[in-house]
């Protein structure tokens, strides 16, 4: 007999839990995002204190918010990989690589942003 899924809030709230569950994995797992995290707490709170409207403020702690998105999929796609199994493969080290590219040019958005904003 073929299971039915959840509909409706029931859905929605299991979506939730998996979410918490997922960022919480990533939390106790994955040093760089933690690192990011902090990041985006710190360099938000500055956001407060600089000369920048709230537009300004906003697209600056939007950029933040990406890197952490981002690190979250690389995590990810380094699971996936990783449980696939230990030898080396190139194209579960491309996997990686291309992962860890997506976090730098994530990283470098930030450093345009936030230099375009208080630098022009």
């Amino acid at each position: 007999m073929k299971k039915t899924q959840p509909k409706g809030l029931t859905r929605i709230f299991n979506a939730g839990k998996y979410s918490l569950k997922g960022l919480k994995a990533a939390w106790q797992n994955e040093a760089a995002f933690r690192q990011e995290v902090v990041l985006l707490i710190v360099m938000s709170a500055v956001t407060l204190f600089l000369p920048v409207s709230h537009l300004e403020q906003l697209i600056m702690i939007a950029s933040l918010f990406l890197v952490v998105i981002v690190e979250l999929i690389n995590s990810a796609i380094e699971a996936v990989v990783d449980r696939i199994g230990p030898e080396h493969h190139v194209l579960s080290g491309r996997a990686k690589d291309i992962g860890s590219a997506a976090v730098f040019v994530a990283l470098i958005l930030v450093l345009i942003t936030w230099g375009s904003i208080l630098l022009f």
